[in-house]
């Protein structure tokens, strides 16, 4: 291997795993709380039932990752197993719910900034501009250098788990037990409560695969992307499930349901007023890190489609310090794009608009990749084989998909489809000029 092929492989194991908990550990923690507050206790088994999901994907991804270890993680699985076609659908869909997850990301650290800078909450204008003055701050940065972002991205991991560590830990000394009574508050029975949070709780265990997807850019991938992506996994699970049960003990489920930063409210009750601002700034130093590590990731994916030719050859272009820095920048283009055009619906309202796209269609890279898992272990290829475990994690990886899917309804489901569709054109345009 040439020294320029060796000076591109700028990721370590600890740089990647924090990639992954970094992935994970966005907005989601600080903002899912309140949305199962309204369920009770019973939300807690919608945390075990989606963190089972997401080991068990993990699983997969760990193991297709260790025979397939090429950039694009769920594309390049999809393109071995079904073609071109599959594989751009998965592309498709994966690269949507990249830039619309940073845009989520990005309201949420405005959000927790305008704690510090009220005027954030009260002019969308002025909100709108600190967001994409973030948003562009990183994008230049990972768009010079992919090394320079995941040393950025190793440093906010370990910043933004400390205080939810705090916080999970101190708080076991002061629960009440009986703010888990009764088990289910809502209206719906205890398999549709279990439904809806377990979907609520997905959305923050998306970045699990975040390991799979710059893979041209780690060393010794076919070993270090494995463990990256389950030890990452299971560090967060650990942190999720500890640091909800600890949260519905600190928080009465009537403070729970009305709070805006319930992580705020949990550190301003164990520790006075002044703690609400160390959260919120934990909480913005969490959304900076997780949006420099979707940064980084954007732009894996048009990358690895151009370099097959189903996209424009710029996309497949690295800068000197081995960066797609034009898939970078144009997916920046059109978050920025999604955040100046809705800035009238609010904070609030943009937040849910741009994760309900996001939800589903990242689902549609963990169903393809599990049935790319499927065939290659019935064909025997790349070494699987029908053995008791990968049968197992393929009836429960095929399972908890389609039940996600299911448990996001019908709107998610319809706007998925259409921001699908919207990129056949392209497919079929690049397709007809590669023939």
């Amino acid at each position: 291997m040439t020294n320029k092929g060796d000076s591109s492989k700028q990721l370590g194991l600890w740089t990647v795993t924090s990639l992954v908990v970094g992935g994970m550990i966005g907005s989601g923690i600080f903002s899912i709380p309140t949305a199962l507050a309204p369920y009770g206790g019973i939300s807690l088994l919608g945390w075990a039932f989606a963190s089972t999901g997401a080991l068990i994907l993990a699983k997969v991804f760990s193991k297709l990752s260790a025979v397939i270890p090429d950039t694009g993680g769920p594309y390049a699985y999809s393109r071995k197993a079904f073609g071109d076609f599959t594989a751009f659908i998965v592309a498709w869909g994966y690269w949507i719910s990249i830039w619309t997850t940073n845009a989520a990301i990005t309201i949420t650290f405005i959000s927790y900034l305008s704690v510090f800078f009220p005027i954030l909450s009260e002019n969308s204008l002025i909100a709108a501009l600190t967001g994409l003055t973030t948003l562009w701050s990183l994008t230049i940065i990972n768009s010079r250098s992919v090394k320079d972002g995941g040393n950025i991205q190793l440093l906010f991991t370990i910043l933004k788990v400390l205080p939810i560590l705090a916080i999970t830990i101190v708080g076991f000394f002061f629960f009440e037990a009986s703010h888990f009574i009764p088990f289910n508050r809502s209206d719906t029975s205890s398999i549709q409560a279990i439904t809806i949070t377990t979907a609520f709780c997905l959305y923050a265990f998306v970045g699990f695969e975040a390991a799979t997807v710059p893979a041209g850019n780690i060393k010794n991938p076919a070993k270090t992307i494995p463990k990256a992506t389950f030890y990452g996994t299971v560090f967060v699970t650990a942190i999720y499930i500890l640091s909800s049960v600890s949260l519905f003990g600190i928080l009465s489920p009537d403070q729970l349901i009305t709070s805006v930063a319930p992580y705020s409210d949990a550190a301003a009750n164990l520790w006075g007023e002044q703690a609400r601002y160390l959260v919120a700034l934990a909480a913005c130093l969490s959304a900076f890190g997780a949006l420099n590590g979707w940064i980084l990731l954007q732009g894996q994916l048009p990358m690895a489609m151009a370099m097959d030719g189903l996209m424009p050859k710029i996309f497949a272009k690295k800068n000197k310090n081995s960066s797609p820095s034009f898939g970078i920048i144009s997916s920046s283009v059109i978050v920025s794009i999604l955040l100046i055009a809705n800035q009238s619906k609010g904070l609030n309202g943009l937040y849910a608009f741009v994760l309900l796209i996001s939800a589903v269609t990242v689902l549609i890279s963990y169903l393809m990749s599990s049935l790319a898992f499927g065939k290659f272990m019935f064909n025997r290829s790349y070494g699987f084989k029908p053995s008791t475990l990968n049968l197992i994690l393929l009836v429960f990886s095929l399972g908890f998909s389609i039940w996600m899917f299911i448990g996001s309804g019908l709107e998610a489901n319809l706007w998925s489809l259409g921001g699908i569709a919207a990129g056949l054109p392209i497919y079929f345009y690049f397709k007809h000029n590669k023939q």
